[in-house]
């Protein structure tokens, strides 16, 4: 008789997720997630991490102020989150093939996790001196989108190594671009900043 697969319990504020919804199966190493929440989880991690390391990367460029980081860190935690919530909720509207409660929970989730995963990069910068906290966040966000790089490469049965080089490659890319940017404003703007 064959064992029944381990349950993974998660605890998600506004979802109510029954054990058949999210579970370890005992075939899987990864969680089986409800579609909903794996929409927000995939779109708020990536979105939370590369545009909040764009932005801080940016910031600094042009300001050097902790401030400044901080300030813009906060603002895309919240308006950029909602932003992303309403398109993601949009996206899923013009599928028409979700139910109006798989809409809000995906729409939910994505504000979630956009908001909580953006939110992660201040304690860097509360933490340490603010070169620092932008090498400590770019290797905070390098790891967590490695880590769900390849456990998505995974579910996917693909390379893994294609699919978080890929995804790790964008975000050096936006990093690298945001800096530029900081600093052109820096050298044109610097006195006015």
């Amino acid at each position: 008789m064959k064992t029944p697969p381990k349950l993974l319990i998660i605890f998600i504020p506004y979802y109510k997720c029954s054990a058949s919804q999210i579970y370890l199966n005992s075939r899987s190493k990864f969680p089986a997630v409800k579609h909903t929440i794996k929409t927000g989880l995939s779109f708020g991690l990536t979105s939370g991490i590369i545009t909040t390391l764009g932005l801080m990367t940016g910031l600094n460029a042009s300001t050097h102020s902790k401030e400044v980081v901080v300030g813009g860190i906060l603002t895309i935690a919240v308006a950029d989150a909602m932003s992303d919530a309403l398109g993601i909720h949009i996206s899923e509207e013009s599928e028409i093939k979700h139910t109006r409660r798989e809409i809000w929970e995906s729409t939910l989730s994505t504000f979630l996790f956009k908001f909580l995963f953006a939110m992660t990069f201040v304690v860097p910068v509360l933490l340490f001196s603010l070169s620092t906290a932008i090498i400590v966040s770019i290797i905070w966000g390098a790891l967590l989108l490695s880590i769900f790089s390849y456990v998505l490469a995974r579910e996917e049965k693909i390379k893994a190594w294609e699919v978080v080089s890929e995804h790790l490659f964008i975000a050096a890319a936006v990093i690298i671009l945001t800096t530029l940017i900081g600093s052109w404003v820096s050298s044109v703007f610097g006195q006015n900043l």
